[in-house]
Formats: C-alpha cells, structure tokens, sequence
C-alpha cells in the first residue's frame, strides 16, 4: 500500500504494521526508498499509536510494585531504601504520600523513572485546584 496520507482506521494500521515488517526483514540501507519508506511508515504508525493507544504511565505504587515483582523484592527490602518497614507499608496502601527523599531513593535504587513521581504529584496538585 501506497501511504501518502496518515493511517485512519485499523485496517490501514494493520497493513502499515505488515509493511515494516517485510521493510525490516529486508534490512535496507540509509538513503535508500525502502529505508525512507520505512522510516514514513515507522512514523505514520506511532502517530496512529499515540492517538489511538496512548500510553498511561503508572502510579508510583504500580510502579514501585512492579519494581518489586521484577526484582524478587520484599517489603523488608524496601525499608532498607525508603525508611521503616511501617512507611513502606503505608505507602504501599496509600496512605502515606511519597516523600521527595523517599522518590529520590526509589529513582536510584529500583530505577523508577523520575517522571513518574512528578506526574503524581502533578496529578495531585490539578485535583486538589
């Protein structure tokens, strides 16, 4: 299929999503039309993504859990990170906020992404106007 326009419905995703990959299994070279056209499809495809797909990032406790699951880690673990085991279990129930130190430390030692804390808090600040 000739894309000359953006990809308006799922079968025109669907067929661009076909396309990149017989376009990347036949590996082309930088200059080339088939890497252009790649690289169109590549980009017609995301912006379909974006709008259709988004992608919501998760609350620190979604993430902190995971970070957990992902590392075999307890709550006793977490303690040695963010403080007690009794603020590690309130802010695994939500019912203490997340310090900065405490978002600092996670962001270090488990490798949350920083935005994920600042959307939080974000978050938070829009509710509460």
């Amino acid at each position: 299929m000739n894309y000359t326009r953006i990809i308006k419905n799922e079968t025109e995703y669907e067929t661009a999503l076909e396309e990149i990959g017989i376009l990347i299994g036949n590996d082309p070279s930088v200059g080339t039309q088939e890497a252009d056209r790649l690289e169109l499809l590549a980009l017609l495809v995301k912006t379909y993504e974006e709008t259709h797909y988004p992608m919501e990032f998760p609350t620190v406790i979604e993430a902190v859990r995971f970070r957990m699951e992902q590392d075999g880690l307890k709550q006793n673990d977490l303690a040695t990170i963010i403080g007690s085991k009794g603020r590690v279990s309130e802010m695994l129930n939500g019912k203490r906020a997340v310090s900065f130190s405490m978002a600092k430390a996670l962001h270090k030692r488990l490798g949350i992404p920083a935005e994920i804390f600042l959307r939080d808090e974000a978050e938070k600040i829009r509710k509460a106007a």
